[in-house]
């Protein structure tokens, strides 16, 4: 089952790890990305990065969404990770479960704009916002669980 997905372009990091994860009751933590995957050292220290208990998996994108959509993800509580507003948007629509999008942090860089003090946006990224919004799904805008789900508007309003 999946507990949350989140948007965070450091992956797995303190605030993702402890707080989130004890948050969600999460035993597994799902890495859905391509790049990562190819990535020994990055996946190691994504692995020192996590709490101990907590499974750590690492899958491209339609890895990602056939393991999401097997019975073999359904028993278990699964904290899914991307770092990317296109990313998101794939699994959205492989993955039918998939009914928010929790927006955490995203770094400014070339042609990105600060919305939030902790999220960047660019045109390519709003789209991607708005059309998971239009197939249904709620985007929220937090980086703990302990704060105020703020809305998709957040970020659109400049």
């Amino acid at each position: 089952m999946i507990k949350l997905v989140r948007i965070d372009d450091r992956l797995i990091h303190g605030q993702v790890a402890y707080t989130w994860t004890g948050y969600l009751g999460a035993n597994v933590i799902l890495i859905a990305n391509d790049q990562v995957l190819k990535d020994e050292l990055k996946k190691m220290a994504l692995n020192l990065a996590a709490p101990s208990g907590v499974k750590v998996l690492f899958k491209s994108l339609d890895e990602s969404i056939e393991y999401l959509n097997s019975d073999a993800s359904s028993k278990l509580k699964i904290f899914v990770l991307v770092d990317k507003s296109a990313d998101a948007l794939k699994l959205v629509k492989g993955v039918k479960e998939i009914s928010s999008i929790n927006v955490g942090g995203m770094r400014m860089s070339d042609g990105k704009e600060m919305r939030t003090p902790s999220i960047a946006v660019d045109e390519q990224d709003i789209n991607h916002f708005k059309e998971m919004e239009e197939s249904g799904v709620q985007i929220e805008i937090r980086q703990t669980p302990v704060e105020n789900k703020k809305p998709l508007a957040v970020l659109l309003n400049k």
